[in-house]
């Protein structure tokens, strides 16, 4: 069992669904709001490791989907005060275990890690009306696949 530290975004269905598999798999929550995290570079950075920056962005925000903001040629530097400044650019969940951080929630990662339970349904960090959007729009051209 593990003391997990879980940034979410409240009210996201994806990151209910995270946290009820990581309760499942018998780790203790200190759940916390991402968005309202008084975020410094310095506190945010540990969070996203080696990882390409494109990889730090929640795909889903606005700003990114848009294409307003170009995930391949932001600098970590100019990447980390635009998070600050608009905290739902950030990849979610942040997860903290001891002295390790990590961004996203990869099951298989974080299964080798701290462990999870098995499950029959996926759980990731795509966030669910971005799942049911590209579920709607393959609806109209193939049927869907179960």
């Amino acid at each position: 069992m593990a003391d997990v530290i879980f940034y979410e975004k409240p009210g996201c269905a994806g990151n209910a669904r995270q946290k009820a598999l990581l309760l499942a798999s018998g780790h203790a929550l200190q759940v916390r709001d991402l968005l309202a995290e008084p975020w410094s570079v310095s506190s945010l950075r540990p969070y996203f490791g080696e990882t390409p920056v494109r990889e730090w962005f929640n795909l889903a925000a606005p700003r990114v989907k848009s294409g307003e903001i170009d995930l391949d040629k932001i600098t970590p530097q100019a990447a980390l005060v635009m998070m600050i400044v608009d905290p739902i650019l950030i990849r979610r969940p942040l997860i903290k275990v001891g002295g390790r951080c990590e961004a996203g929630f990869d099951p298989e990662r974080i299964g080798a890690w701290i462990g999870l339970q098995p499950t029959e349904k996926r759980v990731s960090d795509t966030c669910v009306r971005t799942e049911a959007a590209a579920h709607r729009a393959g609806s109209e051209t193939e049927a869907p696949a179960d």
